[in-house]
């Protein structure tokens, strides 16, 4: 599956579960980070379950114990944590008062959970998984000045510091009775060592395998040091350097740091990677005939399998409405933007075609791709290219495996 598709089955189980509100402190989030041991946790819950007979209103203690026990019951299947943790949410969704209808959801994060956490409340609590919708790639973060350097990996909100390094250039270095101009040159050179040090780090870090590759790396640091860094430039030339930026540290803070002040940098590359591939649909759809758009063409390549890879975007909101006759039993798919007609007329006989399910036409065709083994890419609406795919091309295209005769 793309990334830009698990991204968007995320925002779509989280739009759901914000949509949720507990009559009382009712909705359940447990979050487990990656590797611990379930039991933990379901020892945590077996103590809030004693402690939810205290509560005084009869349909909250009802609907915490029922979705407690609903957590308890699916945490049997596991030993640990998988390998980026577990959130698990349960409680009475339903919006009839009169009616109790707990369900349970359960998430595998996209990537690995740093806390563990246990909160029942009015609404569930969603801001770790939030957190991780950003961009999933992997980015190199060095940050260095005269006296040390951190070589780190970024992805998503997760950072793995891969090597400190502190430089020797003053520390063994002294002045003595030698002339000022040999002294200058032993500090140069010892810095120089320092330098490709960091070099070499840098391509240990980021180019020593598949699982280390970065889509590309930023430098800070305070004062000047950074600088003459990227002039000398001692590390691979495979390594891209995106940007340099001011930070006040060289350590953890350093990186953060880096982060906080690139997001236009890191938002730019994902700009690029949607630029490209809106370039190359419109390329191959008007002077190659290798591409297709529209709701009907688009379904009838992936029923082909002439779709080579699918594009949606995120900001179709049609519906796709399933119909049957009850007379011939023909079936028939219409999308539309307003609310599905509860029956239409049959096109093969005089009988009516009565509504059997609707969902959004964004999954409907994203179902029917991953059914035909072929990728979807899912397009953002907040680049110029994606609003351009949106609005020219009405939101749906496929890239093709051959021409159509």
């Amino acid at each position: 599956m793309a990334d830009s598709e698990k991204m968007y089955q995320l925002k779509k189980q989280l739009r759901q579960l914000e949509s949720y509100r507990g009559s009382g402190t009712e909705l359940i989030s447990v979050y487990i980070p990656a590797g611990s041991p379930i039991h933990e946790m379901g020892n945590k819950l077996r103590e809030e379950m004693s402690q939810a007979s205290n509560i005084k209103s009869k349909s909250t203690k009802l609907n915490v114990l029922g979705a407690l026990e609903r957590i308890m019951n699916h945490f049997k299947i596991y030993k640990r944590a998988p390998p980026n943790g577990i959130a698990v949410f349960a409680g009475n969704v339903s919006d009839n008062p009169a009616k109790i209808d707990i369900e349970l959801f359960s998430i595998d994060p996209p990537e690995p959970l740093s806390i563990g956490a246990y909160r029942c409340d009015s609404r569930f609590f969603l801001e770790p998984l939030q957190s991780q919708l950003g961009s999933t790639d992997s980015y190199g973060v060095v940050v260095l000045d005269g006296r040390e350097a951190t070589v780190a990996i970024v992805k998503g909100t997760n950072i793995t510091i891969i090597k400190r390094l502190n430089s020797t250039a003053h520390a063994k270095i002294r002045k003595g009775g030698q002339s000022a101009r040999r002294y200058e040159r032993l500090i140069e050179e010892a810095i120089e060592v320092y330098y490709k040090r960091v070099g070499n780090s840098m391509d240990d870090a980021y180019l020593k395998d598949e699982k280390s590759a970065v889509k590309g790396v930023i430098v800070g640091g305070p004062g000047p040091t950074k600088e003459f860094f990227m002039k000398m430039s001692p590390f691979n030339y495979q390594i891209k350097v995106l940007g340099v930026v001011d930070t006040g540290y060289t350590d953890e803070y350093g990186i953060r740091e880096v982060l906080s002040k690139s997001e236009t940098i890191l938002s730019q590359q994902e700009a690029v990677k949607e630029k490209i591939l809106v370039d190359r649909f419109i390329k191959l759809l008007v002077n190659e005939g290798l591409a297709t758009y529209g709701e009907r063409e688009v379904r009838e390549v992936i029923l082909s399998h002439q779709a080579e890879k699918v594009l949606i975007s995120e900001g179709l909101t049609h519906l796709s409405a399933l119909y049957k006759c009850s007379a011939c039993g023909a079936e028939e798919r219409k999308a539309s933007r307003e609310k599905p007609a509860d029956s239409i007329a049959c096109g093969k006989c005089a009988g009516q075609m009565k509504l059997q399910s609707k969902e959004l036409l964004l999954d409907e065709l994203n179902e029917l791709a991953r059914q035909n083994d072929i990728p979807v890419e899912i397009i953002s609406t907040n680049t110029v290219e994606g609003n351009q795919f949106m609005t020219g091309f009405g939101g749906i295209g496929a890239f093709l495996r051959y021409k159509t005769r």
